[in-house]
C-alpha cells in the first residue's frame, strides 16, 4: 500500500495524508455480501445519546466478513482485494471451490489468484486459517478466536499481529498487540500472517471536514464550558480549577483503570499490556 500526498494550496492539504488505494483490485463490493449500515448518530433505543461526538457521515454498507472460517478443507481462490469503510484493513473475496463467496480480512501478503483454504490439514501459510494447535510456534497470526466456534474476536485491526510463544496442554500462551501474554484454548482458531494496510498508521485526516465525513462531530473541551456545563468549567483565563482530567459527570478522565477487579477471564491472562 502506498500514501498520498497533495501541494499545500490550503492549509489543510498540507498536513493531509491519505491512502493510495492502489493495491484495491475491485471499486465495488460483492452485492450478496452486504447489507445496509443503520446510522443511529450516537443514540440507542430510546433516542437518548450515549454516545456522544457522532452523527452524519457518508452513508456505509456493512460487508459480511467470516470471521468464523467454518468452511473447513474447502480451497479457496482469492477474486479481489477491497475497501472496507468500516475498519482499518481491506477485505479479501474469496470464490470457493464449490461456487460460494465469502469476504475475510486481507492478509499482508495475499494476491489475486491465490488459493487460501481452512482446517486442521491446512499449510501454514498467510491467509489460511488452522487451530491453535497446528499453527508453529513465533508464526504471526491474527483473526483469533477467543472461545472455540465462537468466530474472531482478537487482532483484527490494520497492521496487527500476535506470535503462539508456548504450547502446553489444551492451552496456548499467546503474545498480543499489546504485549498482553494471554492463554487461549488450542481448539480455536486463527489466520496466519499479518493483517495488512501497514501504512494506515501513517495517515493524517489533514482537515475537521475529513472527521465528519467519517460521521464524528466536534467536540467541545470542557475547560471552555460554564461550570453548570462541565465540573472542569468556570474559572478566569485558561484554568482546570486545578483537579484532574474528569468527564461531564465527573468520572477520572485519565489514568484511572476500567478493567474490573475480579473479572472470570483475569485466570486466562499471564501478563499485563504494557
Amino acid at each position: 500500500m502506498g500514501l498520498k500526498t497533495y501541494k499545500p494550496t490550503t492549509p489543510s492539504m498540507r498536513f493531509t495524508v491519505v491512502p493510495s488505494f492502489e493495491e484495491l483490485t475491485r471499486k465495488r463490493p460483492e452485492r450478496s455480501l452486504i447489507v445496509p449500515k443503520k446510522s443511529t448518530a450516537g443514540r440507542n433505543v430510546a433516542g437518548r445519546i450515549t454516545v456522544r461526538h457522532r452523527g452524519g457521515g457518508h452513508k456505509r454498507f456493512i460487508r459480511i466478513i467470516d470471521f468464523k472460517r467454518d468452511k473447513r478443507d474447502i480451497p479457496a481462490r482469492v477474486a479481489a482485494i477491497e475497501y472496507d469503510p468500516n475498519r482499518s484493513a481491506r477485505i479479501a473475496l474469496l470464490h470457493y471451490a464449490d461456487g460460494e463467496k465469502r469476504y475475510i480480512l486481507a492478509p499482508l501478503n495475499l494476491r489475486v489468484g491465490s488459493t487460501v483454504m481452512a482446517g486442521p490439514k491446512a499449510e501454514p501459510v498467510d491467509g489460511n486459517a488452522l487451530p491453535l494447535s497446528e499453527i508453529p510456534l513465533s508464526v504471526p497470526i491474527h483473526n483469533i478466536e477467543l472461545y472455540p466456534g465462537r468466530g474472531a474476536q482478537l487482532v483484527r485491526g490494520a497492521g496487527m499481529s500476535a506470535q503462539i510463544l508456548a504450547r502446553e496442554g489444551e492451552y496456548v500462551q499467546v503474545r498480543l498487540p499489546s504485549g498482553e501474554i494471554r492463554i487461549i484454548n488450542v481448539r480455536c482458531y486463527a489466520t496466519v500472517g499479518q493483517v495488512g494496510n501497514l501504512d494506515h498508521e501513517n495517515v493524517s485526516i489533514g482537515k475537521a471536514g475529513r472527521k465528519r465525513w467519517m460521521g464524528i462531530r466536534p467536540t467541545v473541551r470542557g475547560v471552555v464550558m460554564n461550570p453548570i456545563d462541565h465540573p472542569m468549567g468556570g474559572g478566569e483565563g485558561k484554568t482546570s480549577g486545578g483537579g484532574h482530567p474528569v468527564s461531564p459527570w465527573g468520572k477520572l478522565a485519565k489514568g484511572k483503570k476500567t478493567r474490573g477487579r475480579r473479572k472470570p477471564s483475569d485466570r486466562f491472562i499471564v501478563q499485563r499490556r504494557k
